[in-house]
Parts: C-alpha cells; structure tokens; sequence
C-alpha cells in the first residue's frame, strides 16, 4: 500500500472537502478536518493542513491536488561504530519510553517498527524527537502513526509501579518493559524480521542484557543501543511520539478523575499537588496516581 502527504492551504483543504463530500467517512479522528474514501484510496486530512493519501491509488489521487510534502533535511549526527553505517535506511524496530523521572503518572513504553517503505511518509509527516514537538502536535501525529505502522504500547500505572518495586528497581523496570514491548511487537509483525532493533539507550548494553536474561522472553539478537536513539533512525522517534502521547492522556484522565490537575515532572508543583491528594486519601490514594518512593511524597508529607 502506497502513502502520499501534501501540504495545502485552508482554501485548498476547504476545496477537497466539498469534492469528496460524497466519500466523506463517518469516523472521527482527533485534530483531523474529515477523512473520505475513494477508488480504494482514504483520505485524511489533518487540522495542521497536511493530507495523506493511503492506498493502491494513492499517487495518482494526490496528484489532482498538489504536491508531496517537502521534507527539510538536518544534518545527521555521526554515526557511533556500534551502529550500522546505513541503520537510518534499514527497516528498523525501535523502541523508547516516557514517565520515568515523572512522579504523577505512568511509565509508558512503544516499540514501533518502521520499515524501508514507511521512511518517507514518516518524514514527510515530521516525526521526530518528542521533545521538539508541542503536546497537540504529539498526540496528532500519535493518531496517525497507529494507523500507519505496527507498534505496541505498554503502560505501565502508578499502583502497579509502586507494587513492583522495590523488587523492580527504575532500569530493570525499564528494561522489562522494553523487551516485553519488543517480543510483542516481533510477534505481531512476524514472520517480518528487522533488520535491527534499535533501543534509546538509558543503561549501559551489558546491564540491559544482564537484566533481560531475567525475563521470560528475553531478546538478546540484533540489539543496539544508542542515546538520542531518534536522531539514528525514524522508528526510535515514532515510539518517542506514541510513549508521549499515551503519557499526557493517561495524565489527563487521571486528573480528570481526582478533579485536580496533575504536573508532569517531579517539581516543586508535584509537592503541593500531592499533598492535596495526601489530605484527600492518604498514600492509599497517592498511590494510585504517583511514583511513592520518589522524595516529592515526604516533601507533600511535611507540607501537611
């Protein structure tokens, strides 16, 4: 299946929309303007004024409008020895995670497989490095990529972090988490084999490897390992961006349900937020919502 991205004015995209009034779908997707299906081809056209073709006769549908997006090109880090010369060419499954130095809410980790084929419409779409990219842009780009490539999120709550650990210390938390998600990943695309899997590194190889040993579906082949894995390969960035995105809505539900705003981070403000929650429920509450062993809890204790 082909995918075409263009990128049109609020006139144009006004001007596709009353063409394909009659292929309109009923569907609703976040921060999108309609999405329609023709000739086997589905369009969806996003809020941020790009529109993406998927489908046999994708080139041909896109043509009638425009043409593909221009990707801005950066220049590339050097590539580490440990990593192949090509590794942003390959078909890739990489993997990162989020929420870990958070002290409300989850850690959430993505595996997400991004093959030869995909690089371009993942450009074009500018995925790239969580961190460069606003929150609504995040969770806009995390809708499209869940239709685009395979991927699989873990989430892992507040309770059942403070559960685990001590037993699970934060790396081999993490490190679980990762392989897991890979195994899974590995499955679904199956028989498809990477041509590597590339994790954001945040432990040195032999103490993820000596950890992994410890699980029950370990992956120790085709491993590398490099920090800033995004800026090595689309298929880091594009797990970067789901992590992120599942990150602030677990974030947002759970204030929603508490009633109160909970902060990403560990600062000050996490203090005080969780001393209201303290005054609320106890740590039976806390719990549900926040890393315990974090020092915010006997800071939010003193507060009150």
């Amino acid at each position: 299946m082909s995918n075409v991205i263009i990128k049109v004015s609020e006139s144009k995209m006004n001007e596709m929309k009353a063409a394909y009034q009659a292929n309109l779908l009923q569907k609703k997707i976040p921060y999108t303007n309609f999405s329609a299906k023709k000739n086997g081809t589905t369009i969806t056209a996003y809020t941020s004024g790009k529109v993406m073709f998927q489908g046999a006769n994708a080139e041909q549908e896109a043509r009638r409008w425009g043409n593909a997006a221009a990707t801005t090109t950066a220049s590339k880090p050097k590539i580490p020895a440990s990593l192949p010369n090509n590794l942003s060419q390959l078909s890739v499954l990489g993997s990162d995670e989020v929420g870990n130095g958070s002290y409300f809410g989850p850690v959430t980790v993505c595996a997400a497989y991004v093959d030869r084929e995909h690089l371009k419409t993942l450009k074009n779409l500018g995925v790239r490095d969580s961190k460069e990219l606003k929150d609504a842009q995040i969770i806009q780009l995390s809708q499209v990529l869940k239709e685009t490539i395979p991927y699989q999120l873990l989430v892992l709550t507040p309770k059942k972090y403070n559960e685990i650990q001590p037993e699970y210390n934060a790396v081999r938390m993490k490190v679980a988490l990762h392989n897991q998600a890979i195994h899974l990943l590995l499955q679904k695309i199956s028989p498809t084999k990477p041509e590597a899997i590339l994790i954001d590194q945040f432990t040195p190889e032999a103490n993820f490897k000596k950890y992994a040993r410890l699980e029950k579906n370990k992956i120790q082949e085709k491993l590398y390992f490099v920090t800033k894995g995004e800026q090595y390969h689309l298929a880091v960035a594009a797990a970067s961006i789901i992590s992120r995105a599942s990150f602030l809505e677990e974030l947002d539900k759970a204030s929603a349900e508490l009633g109160i705003t909970l902060p990403s981070g560990a600062g000050t403000k996490s203090d005080t937020v969780a001393a209201t929650i303290l005054k609320k429920g106890g740590l039976p509450l806390l719990a549900n919502y926040a890393k315990l062993h974090f020092a915010n809890t006997q800071k939010a204790q003193k507060l009150i």
